[in-house]
């Protein structure tokens, strides 16, 4: 399984918010890679500027007045002045590039001996160290006055434009997704052989012109399936005429008893086979669908076979009804009781039940079955297997029509190996 989502419009949506995400922090990183130098500039010559002006105030101020200007700039400038102690506690400057280049450009114009400290004494803040005679004293500076802090405005404004830009993204992908998700819903459409409406011709030019050709190469498919159903339809029409004339001349020549009774066979054979070019090239006709137990169907197939002498077996459950057309339906499941009185040998059996969320038909043999390799071939048109299926006659449509009708349905049709030997043919349609 991958965590990655199926669909384009997420996929392609996730990597440009990668993309906005990892371009936006390689500009901070490299913001600060180039502010680094001229921050640590500033902020040396800050600490300059105040160690200076407090020692020369200092130095210069009437020794009955400091200690009112050491009230009057802790006061105002937030500026303290200590003496040092031999045995003081001092926590050293963190790590920080900015920090650290800032200290090596105060120490060049304070002096070598000249020391830094975050915290001293317990009490934080930027410590420099400075000498009057002999006597060594600090200094301390608030932090605040030397840190440089984002701005508010600009993290709202960074997180409002990579918003726009996410959204940007969305809107754009989606103009693109959404004319493809309605290709694919129309192409599964047409594989189920329906005739879908024609998909809207909009977006980018690229999904215009595949929309376009989709739209034409539906409509050339509908015409080339209309002229084959014509066509045919007309063929098996104007041969049944003829075919009703042998009869009646077959009756009427006194020939033979066994060979009238073969004669009729083959015209029977002959206007079976015709009635399937008809089931294949009819359209649905605007059949309605309704909701209908599939067990009920395969109850009116059996019945009808066994009415005919032949060796049906049921073992028919009760199915969730579900929307089907039952001509089309009944002729599917009719042409598999067929396939398999004619092809299997022996007792056939129709079982129906729901699994889940599907209703599920099946039509099992004792024939000699069909290679697994052949199944899918065999739900062609014109196909069949003789070697499997010893004695084949008609046309090779009975499979073809089920699945086409299958499949309009939504459904499944599939033919397996029979667990005690021949064939199963199985259909699946969902329950929704």
């Amino acid at each position: 399984m991958t965590l990655l989502p199926r669909s384009l419009l997420w996929r392609t949506f996730i990597l440009l918010a990668l993309l906005v995400i990892l371009s936006t922090t390689a500009w901070f990183m490299i913001f600060r890679a180039y502010e680094s130098e001229p921050r640590a500039r500033a902020l040396s010559q800050n600490l300059v500027s105040v160690v200076n002006l407090t020692r020369v105030a200092l130095i210069t101020a009437h020794p009955g007045r400091r200690h009112a200007l050491l009230e009057d700039l802790s006061l105002h400038e937030g500026i303290q002045v200590y003496a040092a102690n031999p045995d003081e506690k001092l926590k050293p400057l963190p790590d920080r590039p900015t920090l650290q280049l800032a200290a090596e450009y105060a120490r060049l114009q304070l002096g070598e001996g000249t020391r830094f400290a975050m915290e001293r004494e317990g009490l934080p803040g930027l410590w420099v160290s400075f000498n009057i005679d002999d006597d060594e004293y600090w200094v301390r500076i608030p932090r605040e006055r030397m840190e440089r802090r984002i701005a508010i405005q600009w993290i709202v404004w960074g997180v409002l434009a990579s918003v726009l830009a996410l959204i940007a993204a969305y809107l754009i992908v989606s103009r693109i997704s959404r004319p493809l998700r309605k290709l694919g819903a129309a192409a599964s459409a047409v594989g189920q052989g329906k005739w879908p409406e024609p998909v809207p011709e909009s977006g980018p030019g690229e999904i215009k012109s595949l929309s376009r050709a989709f739209n034409q190469m539906t409509t050339d498919l509908a015409r080339l399936d209309q002229d084959r159903a014509l066509i045919l339809a007309g063929i098996s029409h104007d041969l049944r005429t003829p075919l009703s004339r042998m009869r009646l001349g077959i009756e009427m020549s006194g020939a033979d008893e066994s060979l009238r009774e073969g004669m009729h066979a083959d015209i029977e054979e002959m206007d079976r086979v015709i009635g399937q070019f008809l089931d294949f090239a009819r359209m649905d006709g605007g059949e309605p669908a309704e909701s209908l137990q599939i067990s009920a169907l395969a109850s009116e197939v059996v019945a009808h076979h066994r009415k005919l002498g032949q060796a049906v077996t049921a073992d028919i459950e009760e199915t969730t009804p579900i929307p089907v057309k039952r001509m089309a339906m009944r002729r599917a499941i009719g042409n598999l009781v067929d396939n398999a009185v004619r092809y299997g040998g022996g007792t056939v059996r129709v079982a129906t039940r729901t699994e889940g969320r599907q209703v599920v038909l099946e039509v099992s043999d004792a024939g000699p079955g069909i290679p697994a390799e052949q199944a899918e071939r065999m739900k062609l048109p014109f196909t069949r297997l003789d070697e499997a299926r010893t004695g084949a006659t008609g046309s090779g449509l009975g499979l073809a029509i089920v699945d086409r009708v299958v499949r309009a349905h939504g459904g499944r049709f599939d033919l397996q190996d029979n667990a005690g030997g021949g064939l199963l043919a199985r259909i699946a349609l969902p329950v929704a």
